[in-house]
């Protein structure tokens, strides 16, 4: 709470000598002389702790959640972000989900061990604070990894409230081969959003000339940013990566548009 300075309550009286008037009447409120005792600096430091938490407050948030077992879909997760927080007064959060696999399956698999890099494990609860969703994973006979759909089920609380409906959403893919599932991965997704009530944001073809080019191997499609990871040692390309920060900057923007408006 802001203090009160005791504005227009009179003159403060000195600390070296009493009042001139002696009449207790006339006198200055006693709260008048407490308050007068608080430094000013401590009520402007105040202020500006308050103006600053505000502002902060306003500021829209796009969760970028994936699931990447060699890091393909990790690349593009974080060029989503830079996406995200190049549009004024939005901000990217990277997520990742809870690996469902144990250690043993894993390490047959040849998937690198996974470092602390600083980005944080998501639970259901956490999606209701995003004003924004940008799911990524892995492909799987052409639909999500099941890591990535263990997730989506235990969000049956808030699908059964119906938290989340309303809230724009978008996908983001990883496959093996051109034929792999760049679209049906995220074609299929597409229940998960419907029952949750959200709103599905594909890309289209709004990324221009960049959507067509054909001289060389390109993942993505119109419904999202996509990688080809080959037999896992190919990584995303320029092109891929930029389709990837462009996804994030087309979110946002549809994220404040529907900021403004609420």
């Amino acid at each position: 709470d802001f203090i009160n300075m005791g504005k227009g309550s009179g003159c403060i009286p000195s600390k070296k000598k009493a009042p001139v008037n002696n009449d207790p009447e006339e006198n200055e409120p006693l709260s008048a002389v407490v308050e007068s005792e608080v430094p000013k600096n401590e009520t402007t430091s105040r202020s500006i702790d308050v103006a600053t938490t505000s502002e902060t407050s306003k500021k829209l948030k796009v969760y970028v959640v994936f699931y990447s077992m060699y890091g393909h879909v990790e690349s593009l997760a974080r060029s989503l972000k830079k996406g995200v927080d190049s549009v004024d007064g939005v901000e990217g959060v990277l997520y990742r989900v809870v690996e469902t696999l144990p250690k043993e399956v894993l390490e047959l698999m040849k998937a690198p061990e996974k470092v602390d890099d600083g980005v944080p494990l998501i639970s259901a609860e956490n999606l209701v604070e995003a004003d924004g969703l940008l799911f990524g994973f892995p492909t799987r006979y052409g639909s999500m990894a099941a890591q990535m759909k263990a997730f989506f089920d235990s969000t049956g609380q808030l699908w059964r409230e119906q938290k989340l409906a309303g809230l724009p959403a978008g996908f983001f893919v990883s496959t093996g081969t051109q034929g792999g599932g760049q679209e049906t991965t995220a074609w299929t997704a597409i229940t998960q959003l419907v029952h949750h009530g959200m709103l599905y944001v594909p890309i289209g073809y709004t990324f221009g000339a960049g959507m067509f080019e054909m001289d060389s191997v390109r993942g993505g499609s119109p419904y999202g940013a996509g990688v080809f990871a080959g037999d896992g040692s190919r990584q995303a390309t320029e092109a891929e990566l930029a389709l990837a920060e462009y996804q994030g900057r087309y979110m946002a923007n549809i994220v404040k548009k529907l900021g403004q408006k609420s």
